[in-house]
């Protein structure tokens, strides 16, 4: 009896394991996804694009009058000062100015002193300026000493005043630059005999500021016509950087805006700050041969010039335009989110399993998405979900 009840529970048992293996051998596997969780932080909302970095105030010696141009000796990069002279022309074979040009030469003469004029007028406007933002920073600087006014206050105001003062030197520059053109106006008509026919024949050209020679047209002796550029020289330490933007994006970006430049040469990424949106597009096209609309922004490098120092004029940065950023934002990845039924939703997953929660989400970013409703911090969300993820289908996490 003992024994025949022993074979039937054997044979329950043995009965239960392969119904069991059955069921197992037809449940669906689980499916293989990425998770990861929301939480708080930082999100910042922005734009990137590629820009060149330029130097801000740039002369270039160009002839005042068909002449022939000595071999040029100053080279890229050299250092040159105020006053140097950088190339010597002597006067052609014919006379190099008629009655007629000589007419025209004074109304330069004419035009390049009303020009020093307005230089000065603007080198007072920008000092008067940036005396304002620096009283006004050392103002904030005492209020926020008291806890009277934000940190943020005083930043800007620091911005305005660094701003200022590069508008500041940018005049000083023009003025000097207005000065070597007026100088160089009335050398011609030294040159072609009107004031002092022994001293005509030879024209000495002289840098206006002290700075580099940014680029050399050339070097060996040639003719040159009136107009005809022969070197650039400027100041590397003081750069800007160009970008071209798409318009649908130039319409976000505002004077003030926070820069980042990335990708130059060196890990640290850069501060900076949009100075100008200029109010004309043009048209470019695209690697893929698609015409864009594009934009010039201008923005100035506003971290220290030590962090920069081997950057030159035509680099190659990326800029990355913050619209708007924020701290302590309970935030999704992006790619967790989808459209379900007309509203965002992601996918939960709970017990190993996926649940299907509708998001309400705030701003966006390439990387993350502000919640404002529908998930928790904490929560893990399935990224990048396919077709085979539904209500309630088990999961199993890679790597887990």
């Amino acid at each position: 009896m003992a024994s025949r009840l022993r074979r039937r529970l054997i044979t329950a048992i043995v009965v239960l394991l392969a119904a069991g293996l059955l069921v197992l051998g037809y449940r669906p596997a689980p499916v293989l996804v990425d998770a990861e969780t929301v939480s708080r932080g930082h999100l910042a909302i922005t734009v990137e694009d590629e820009g060149r970095t330029r130097v801000m105030d740039r002369y270039t010696v160009s002839a005042p009058l068909a002449s022939h141009a000595r071999r040029i000796t100053p080279e890229a990069g050299d250092e040159v000062t105020a006053g140097q002279v950088l190339v010597t022309l002597d006067a052609l074979a014919v006379p190099p100015l008629d009655l007629r040009s000589i007419q025209e030469t004074r109304a330069r003469v004419a035009a390049a002193e009303s020009a020093l004029e307005t230089a000065r007028e603007e080198l007072s406007a920008a000092e008067a300026r940036a005396r304002f933002a620096r009283d006004e920073l050392t103002r904030l600087q005492g209020l926020e000493a008291r806890e009277l006014v934000s940190p943020s206050d005083v930043e800007r105001a620091a911005a305005e005043a660094r701003q200022t003062e590069a508008l500041a030197r940018s005049a000083a520059f023009r003025l000097e630059t207005a000065r070597a053109q007026l100088e160089a106006t009335r050398a011609a008509l030294a040159y072609a005999g009107e004031q002092d026919p022994e001293a005509s024949g030879v024209l000495e050209l002289t840098a206006p500021v002290p700075g580099r020679v940014l680029h050399r047209h050339f070097e060996s002796t040639r003719v040159v016509q009136a107009g005809d550029p022969i070197l650039e020289i400027g100041d590397p330490s003081r750069l800007e950087v160009a970008v071209d933007v798409l318009s649908s994006d130039a319409v976000r970006i505002e004077p003030g805006m926070r820069v980042i430049f990335e990708r130059w040469g060196e890990p640290n990424a850069l501060e900076g700050r949009v100075r100008r949106v200029e109010p004309r597009g043009f048209t470019k096209i695209s690697a893929l041969g698609v015409e864009e609309q594009r934009v010039w922004v201008i923005a100035d490098i506003t971290s220290e010039p030590l962090l920069w120092q081997r950057l030159g004029d035509g680099y190659r940065v990326n800029a990355r335009f913050v619209l708007w950023e924020a701290d302590d934002v309970l935030r999704v990845p992006t790619s967790a989110l989808f459209r379900h039924q007309g509203d965002w939703a992601a996918f939960r997953i709970v017990d190993d399993r996926a649940q299907l929660a509708r998001v309400e989400i705030g701003r966006r970013g390439a990387l993350h998405t502000q919640v404002r409703d529908g998930l928790r911090e904490g929560d893990r969300v399935v990224v990048h979900p396919d077709r085979e993820i539904s209500e309630g289908v088990r999961l199993r996490v890679r790597g887990e």
